[in-house]
């Protein structure tokens, strides 16, 4: 029987509507090489704010993850927000899967858009991009937010049992589901509350929608995460960096948050969102946008000290 009607489609078309009613707009870049970057930009570029860039993670595209936080940020910024390589308008023949391939593809996009400085925030996979764009783009990159960004992981990790599953295999099936038993379990793991007794045709027009379409590419992106990764070749940035995490993550356990603020020492500091999982930008949103803006917008110095999100008390 044909599909009559798609949830998760008409979703995509609220937030166009809503992205453009903040501002924005739709464009793409071809980068020459095979490579077709999409952004949401600013209809109107406006020199006194600063410009910040939202990069997203793995499940899905750059719209889904970001807009509760468009509206109120758009006041203070020049809002740049790609779909990464594989998502949503965004796509290359190149053979390249690295993260840092993908912060190239970002920053040649900016540089063509006439951006040369920027606040980066990264979610999740957007976080290995957005260290990426500070670590070759060191002038380019401001202040940098990484939220439940594991990239300070070996690949060993997953071998001593840090993580729920036992091989990138398992992690695929469960990052990229195929059935709504297994995005039930997705759901599962990301949210420290998650939502219960979500009808299978919702999870079905899901997966149809954001799950299907270049998933072998997306294979070999979270392939690309782990294989081979040492913390001893992870390089070390300068900028300030505010490292937030969800107490009750289960993609990305806590401990690879107090791991990243070891490696880069007193330029970042780490802030614990309560009661959240991996998706704390969805499970406290609102919280999340009040540290970004008190982060991005106060001329700061990073604490050496952690700070508990929720009590807002230095441990």
């Amino acid at each position: 029987m044909a599909r009559c009607f798609s949830f998760s489609s008409s979703r995509n078309s609220c937030f166009k509507f809503s992205f453009s009613l903040a501002g924005l707009e739709s464009s793409t870049k071809d980068l020459g090489d095979g490579t077709i970057m999409h952004f949401w930009i600013p209809k109107t570029h406006k020199d006194k704010k600063p410009n910040l860039l939202l990069i997203h993670g793995l499940g899905t595209n750059a719209m889904w993850q970001w807009d509760e936080f468009i509206s109120p940020l758009s006041s203070k910024f020049n809002i740049y927000l790609p779909d990464l390589l594989f998502f949503g308008d965004s796509y290359t023949a190149r053979p390249e899967r690295s993260e840092a391939f993908q912060a190239q593809c970002v920053m040649r996009t900016m540089e063509a858009l006439g951006v040369k400085k920027m606040s980066v925030v990264g979610i999740s996979y957007g976080g290995f991009v957005g260290y990426n764009l500070a670590v070759q783009f060191p002038e380019a990159v401001e202040k940098l937010v990484l939220g439940c960004a594991g990239v300070c992981l070996e690949e060993k990790d997953m071998e001593e049992g840090m993580f729920l599953v036992k091989s990138v295999e398992d992690a695929v099936s469960i990052l990229l589901p195929q059935t709504p038993e297994k995005l039930r379990e997705l759901m599962k793991i990301s949210f420290h509350k998650p939502q219960k007794s979500v009808p299978s045709c919702f999870l079905n027009d899901f997966i149809h929608t954001m799950c299907v379409e270049n998933r072998q590419e997306k294979i070999e992106l979270i392939q690309a995460l782990y294989k081979g990764r040492k913390l001893a070749d992870l390089p070390k940035i300068t900028h300030p960096t505010l490292i937030i995490w969800g107490e009750h993550d289960q993609i990305f356990p806590l401990e690879l948050g107090h791991r990243f603020k070891r490696h880069l020492g007193e330029n970042a500091e780490l802030l614990i969102i309560k009661n959240a999982g991996h998706a704390f930008n969805i499970e406290a949103s609102k919280e999340l946008c009040k540290h970004l803006k008190s982060f991005l917008v106060n001329p700061l110095t990073p604490s050496k000290k952690e700070i508990n999100g929720s009590s807002h008390k230095k441990d």
